[in-house]
């Protein structure tokens, strides 16, 4: 769908419950609507009369649709494509179908969380759960994280979490593991899983078994509609809940361990 390509349009595509959004060379804005938001719908709200909508493959059938790959900044953070000529502290990453490009709002609100706590408690390790490419491990190896794990159930995205690594010189640093978190020992003081509401609320026991004393919990890939009852599953086994970050109709949630 191409729109004229200014703020407040972006703004209203994103209240619309846009995917993904780019401006074009030409100045139009391309957006990735769900199949639910009608092209009459938009051009009513967005106050236009020809839009141009056609269907979009996903970019592997289990994961979250995005536009192209493009290099885009999250708060200290450069993501670019393994390659666009790199800047020092660029996190590159290699086109692959794993999720995670920094494009998508459950990956920006986690990019940004973590760049916040990073900052306030510089935390000695993280636990990324379903890493997909690896990219929120590697960024938060990138922000002065020591060291990283990554978990995955699919091997291939921790061969790509993995290509990943190696691209930007962070292997020794990560260490990767498939299957979920009650497939690796320990404890760390930060954990995040960016995976859907579902999977958070059916495996929120062995992922609160992984937070480290007071550490921090981010989970993400939350719709608006399941906010609460995936909050309340992890108040129940005794987190504490921080604080909560939305894009579009999408939520993050930051809780602490009480213990």
């Amino acid at each position: 769908m191409d729109l004229p390509g200014d703020e407040a349009t972006f703004d209203r595509l994103i209240e619309l419950g846009a995917v993904d959004a780019e401006r074009q060379p030409d100045g139009t804005l391309a957006a990735l609507m769900p199949d639910s938001v009608a092209p009459e719908q938009l051009a009513g709200v967005l106050g236009v009369e020809n839009l141009t909508v056609s269907a979009v493959p996903g970019r592997d059938a289990g994961s979250v649709w995005v536009l192209d790959i493009r290099p885009v900044q999250i708060g200290r953070l450069r993501i670019i494509p393994a390659a666009v000529p790199a800047r020092p502290g660029d996190l590159r990453l290699v086109e692959s179908a794993a999720f995670g490009t920094g494009l998508h709002p459950t990956t920006r609100l986690c990019l940004e969380i973590l760049d916040d706590i990073i900052q306030a408690s510089r935390p000695q390790a993280m636990l990324d759960v379903g890493t997909g490419s690896g990219i929120l491990a590697l960024a938060a190896l990138r922000l002065g994280v020591p060291r990283a794990t990554g978990i995955d159930i699919d091997a291939q995205a921790i061969a790509a979490a993995a290509e990943n690594a190696r691209v930007n010189q962070l292997d020794r640093r990560l260490r990767l593991a498939t299957g979920g978190p009650d497939a690796i020992d320990g404890t760390w003081p930060l954990v995040v899983a960016n995976v859907l509401a579902a999977p958070l609320i059916e495996m929120a026991p062995a992922l609160v078994r992984r937070v480290g004393h007071h550490g921090h919990l981010v989970l993400s890939g939350i719709p608006s509609a399941a906010h609460e009852e995936v909050g309340r599953a992890y108040r129940q086994l005794g987190m504490r809940p921080l604080r909560t970050g939305s894009s579009g109709t999408w939520t993050a949630q930051v809780l602490s361990a009480s213990w």
